[in-house]
């Protein structure tokens, strides 16, 4: 590490947390970094009838829906807040096994939520789906734990492309500010400070046709891919090439994060 990068320091400036991946994101304060990530993120997920992921890829229908879950109770819960004050709760009653395929890439293990679960989610995405509780918390992550990305490279990308950019549409963990555009690229395995937790940087993000939806409504709206090409061309990625935005990054030491911590890059010794 150079001695410019030591002295530069960054602010985590937004954290955004999905119970049910497809919906709608929260964007608290503050949130737990554990072991296998944001504390409550990305626990529950739409399988279709082939076993197979519903993502807000496939759907946008439920970008308007956020969901709250309460797993620590004696009884599980789940409540679904949609559009005009709508709200749907029930119990979280586990049924049959199921291994539902993730991006034609891997396999995640995760058990039926019985109930009107099945009707709630069917009617609104106009298939029938199911929705599934990951045996593992924040199993339904897309490979790995975390994502990251600087504001600076969202202010680049939309200044290349003249057109407002609202960063939630790319889902990322962990926003921040205070680096330059796509310093993130170059971080690939190196040890980052964020709040209390520390951070160990990994690959790029391949991006997919999620990011041209409106992140409130779940409307086309933007060619993103389109122009992240025009602006970053192909590359490689853990999932072949295509064009890449943000980074991944797993869990070195839990801890607590907040908007306005300190986010900076450490040495393997600490400092």
């Amino acid at each position: 590490m150079t001695a410019g990068e030591q002295d530069r320091v960054g602010t985590v400036s937004r954290l955004s947390v999905g119970p049910v991946k497809g919906l709608g994101l929260h964007h608290p304060h503050s949130v737990d970094v554990t072991a296998t990530g944001l504390a409550g993120d990305r626990r529950f997920f739409l399988a279709d009838e082939r076993d197979t992921l519903l993502s807000i890829t496939r759907t946008g229908a439920l970008a308007p829906f956020t969901a709250i879950a309460e797993l620590d109770a004696p009884r599980e819960r789940l409540t679904i807040s949609g559009p005009g004050g709508s709200e749907f709760t029930d119990a979280v009653e586990l049924g049959a096994a199921v291994k539902v395929n993730f991006f034609g890439h891997h396999d995640v293990s995760g058990r039926v939520v019985q109930g009107r679960w099945a009707e709630f989610f069917s009617d609104h995405v106009g298939q029938a789906v199911r929705l599934v509780r990951a045996d593992v918390a924040n199993g339904a992550c897309d490979l790995h734990p975390l994502t990251l990305l600087g504001d600076a490279s969202v202010q680049a990308l939309a200044e290349h492309a003249d057109t407002s950019i609202d960063s939630r549409r790319f889902r990322m963990s962990i926003e921040f500010s205070g680096f330059a555009p796509f310093a993130e690229d170059e971080w690939s395995g190196r040890l980052l400070a964020a709040g209390d937790a520390e951070l160990r940087v990994g690959g790029p993000v391949k991006r997919c046709a999620a990011t041209a939806r409106e992140p409130e409504s779940g409307q086309r709206d933007l060619p993103m891919l389109r122009m992240l090409k025009a602006m970053r061309g192909l590359q490689p990625s853990e999932l072949g090439t295509g064009v890449n935005f943000g980074v991944y990054a797993h869990v070195v030491r839990p801890g607590r994060v907040s908007v306005g911590d300190q986010i900076r890059l450490v040495t393997d010794d600490g400092a």
